[in-house]
């Protein structure tokens, strides 16, 4: 069973538009693309905070129920003047489990049934009430020809297989709330994987490491050749700088948010206070980050040839120099809206927005290849 057909059912090709529908902790993002000669083009785009639904600032993570979710759903895709219900939506990295496990060489028939078994050292719950999917990775002849292969291994012939589970109430909350905004979703895909899509380039062949920095927690994805095969939560995000500034400089949430987002263009006092209260919460953000990394870099004998810096946070101005000088190795920010064709007079704004946009790219990127 392969990763990207996870959750897969029939699509007419009647919508030529398609949506891919990102439910943030603290936003959701919607992006309608359509296929024009061959190539993705934006249509439009949106993003709504979800603070206020929960009664609390913009800005601030949060956790709503499906019928406050649907809400906000239908007002978005309002604001964005949507135009079709065929979308795609994320599954949050928190609400699933990813990992590698090795087993040996077996046929299909057997795979699947040694699958689940094997799944069960590795998933904290019992497995009737998760739904899962793997994806065989495949070796490469440098792995083979490496250290990373023991001799007992090849000759028993042992082989990586990608796990994915998500479990059950989490898939039927999302049909609840895709059913509720009068969408039809042909798939539910884990936000990792969308991304991935988004933000890699087809060059990107040794391992990279994807840093979203999201409100309320970052996200780290290591790939190798388009194949997760590391990803951590860091329980810190963004929102910390904005509310470690509400009281630092006793100034209410809201406040202190808009003066981050204005980071560089307040005055020099509140800029100089922000850059010394937002390193207090970036400098252990990349300490942590880099400790994966080295951990990785051991596990696989492989060097991290980048970062690409994505999410809310990777806006704020001086992150991706303090993040080269933490990590010590190339740091790119992230630009996926350049896998989308759109007006020219709207580029830098999609590069700067684009990066809290990644993972609905990714989504409509797949959603667009279905109906091929």
């Amino acid at each position: 069973m392969a990763i990207q057909d996870f959750f897969k059912t029939f699509l007419t090709k009647e919508d030529t538009s398609v949506l891919g529908i990102d439910i943030g902790s603290s936003s959701i993002k919607v992006v309608q693309v359509s296929k024009r000669k061959g190539q993705a083009v934006l249509e439009t785009y949106g993003e709504l905070a979800l603070g206020p639904y929960a009664g609390i600032e913009i800005g601030r993570a949060t956790k709503l129920g499906p019928d406050k979710i649907i809400e906000a759903i239908k007002d978005i895709l309002k604001e964005a003047n949507t135009s079709t219900p065929q979308c795609a939506v994320a599954i949050p990295m928190k609400s699933s489990m990813v990992s590698i496990i090795k087993i040996p060489t077996l046929n299909e028939k057997q795979l699947a049934s040694m699958i689940p078994i094997e799944a069960r050292k590795y998933i904290p719950v019992p497995i009737s009430e998760v739904t899962l999917d793997w994806f065989v990775i495949p070796k490469m002849k440098e792995e083979v020809d490496s250290n990373l292969v023991s001799q007992e291994e090849t000759k028993a012939e042992f082989f990586e297989v990608l796990v994915v589970a998500i479990h059950n109430n989490v898939l039927n909350d999302y049909g609840v709330i895709v059913s509720g905004s009068q969408l039809q979703a042909s798939f539910f895909e884990i936000e990792m994987f969308s991304t991935i899509r988004s933000v890699l380039e087809s060059g990107d062949k040794e391992p990279v490491m994807i840093c979203d920095i999201g409100a309320g927690a970052t996200k780290l994805y290591i790939a190798e050749r388009g194949v997760v095969y590391d990803s951590h939560i860091i329980s810190r995000g963004s929102q910390d700088i904005t509310l470690n500034m509400s009281k630092a400089m006793s100034i209410d949430v809201s406040f202190a948010e808009k003066l981050k987002r204005n980071f560089g263009k307040n005055t020099t006092e509140q800029d100089a206070q922000i850059k010394e209260i937002a390193d207090l919460v970036i400098s252990p953000i990349f300490s942590d980050i880099n400790t994966v990394m080295l951990n990785y870099q051991k596990k696989r004998n492989k060097n991290i040839s980048k970062v690409v810096l994505i999410g809310g946070g990777a806006m704020l101005d001086g992150v991706q120099q303090k993040a080269e000088q933490q990590l010590g190795v190339k740091v790119v920010v992230g630009d996926p809206f350049s896998k989308l064709q759109a007006p020219a007079f709207l580029s830098d704004v999609l590069k700067r927005t684009g990066l809290s946009f990644s993972t609905a790219i990714g989504l409509a990127i797949r959603k667009l290849q279905e109906m091929d």
